[in-house]
């Protein structure tokens, strides 16, 4: 492909939905499954896609930015959390 079209696309969504599989190092890996808000589109994507400094961790309902490649389509990749939790609403 060539052209605008066949470039990544920067993205915003909400998690709505986790996939466990069962594999991992400890059988807890999933596919998370992102909505983009403008398109109503479903993406997938994996844990290591997720783009941050310390633990990879995200829950159904947050708001991310995400890139969709026209070369892997109903791929999102490198995640980006928008809403950080205060903590003490987090652990409990």
């Amino acid at each position: 492909m060539t052209g605008e079209s066949a470039r990544p696309q920067q993205r915003l969504g909400r998690i709505v939905e986790r996939r466990p599989f069962g594999s991992g190092s400890v059988g807890r890996t999933g596919v998370y499954v992102v909505r983009d808000v403008d398109t109503g589109d479903d993406y997938t994507f994996m844990y290591a896609d997720i783009v941050t400094e310390g633990f990879r961790t995200i829950r159904t309902g947050e708001r991310v930015r995400f890139i969709t490649d026209p070369e892997r389509p109903g791929e999102a990749t490198y995640i980006v959390r928008l809403d950080l939790p205060e903590v003490e609403a987090y652990y409990r």
